[in-house]
């Protein structure tokens, strides 16, 4: 059972909540990371205060830190 929680652990160090700022209206939003993905990831997420679409650019470093671009994704 100890090996189970343990690698539990380990997969949910893998997954977190980051913060962005809207690229539209500037409210703080929180986007799921999957650091096991693709070290440069790039997809919309609507901002939950605006609604209007912002065009992420998330990179996981080798040290396992994020970096998140959030861009309008058209220009309003």
């Amino acid at each position: 059972m100890e090996n189970l929680d343990n690698e539990e652990e380990e997969q949910g160090s893998l997954l977190s909540q980051e913060p962005y700022d809207c690229a539209f209206c500037g409210e703080e939003n929180e986007v799921g990371v999957d650091r096991s993905g693709a070290r440069v990831q790039r997809f919309t997420e609507d901002c939950a205060v605006c609604c209007r679409p912002n065009l992420l650019s998330i990179t996981i470093q080798h040290d396992n830190s994020v970096e998140i671009l959030a861009e309008q994704e058209y220009e309003a």
